[in-house]
């Protein structure tokens, strides 16, 4: 019972924490549209220290400098695609959580269908193997098995 009740604490707790984010107040814009604009971005672009947050997640100085660099770029007046590409141009595809299909990220879109045809045929090659019915034997080695088997059991029957 301690347990269960231990457990459901738990999941209120976490639940009730949420997720952190890292952007501190000081990086916050004063105007609420270009901070939400900022935010939008910054939920498409990669940490490329952390690599599986995104940059408002991350509390690595360099998320912090490209949260900073999505900012200064806003009010700029470069408009979202123009933060994105400016980034990108930085940075590389890798920043992106979503890369674009084109010739040097096309690995990373495909290889998860590669990895997931190799298990299937694997998987299918198996249960084939498992399912071939085996050859009956034939009147000679019925006679060598019971021969053998009369061997070992003395005889009997």
């Amino acid at each position: 019972m301690n347990s269960l009740r231990l457990l459901v604490g738990a999941l209120v707790f976490s639940l009730a924490v949420g997720p952190a984010r890292a952007v501190e107040p000081a990086e916050m814009l004063p105007d609420p549209v270009l901070e939400q604009r900022a935010r939008d971005i910054s939920a498409h672009l990669r940490c490329v220290v952390c690599q599986n947050q995104t940059i408002d997640d991350s509390d690595a100085p360099l998320a912090h400098d490209m949260r900073l660099l999505v900012r200064e770029r806003l009010l700029a007046g470069d408009s979202d695609k123009e933060v994105r590409e400016y980034i990108v141009a930085r940075y590389g595809n890798f920043v992106l959580l979503r890369p674009p299909f084109q010739a040097d990220t096309w690995a990373l879109w495909i290889a998860p269908f590669l990895v997931l045809a190799i298990a299937a045929l694997g998987l299918g090659a198996q249960l084939r193997r498992r399912t071939e019915p085996t050859a009956a034997l034939s009147e000679e080695q019925r006679e060598k098995l019971a021969a053998l088997l009369a061997e070992r059991t003395g005889g009997q029957r």
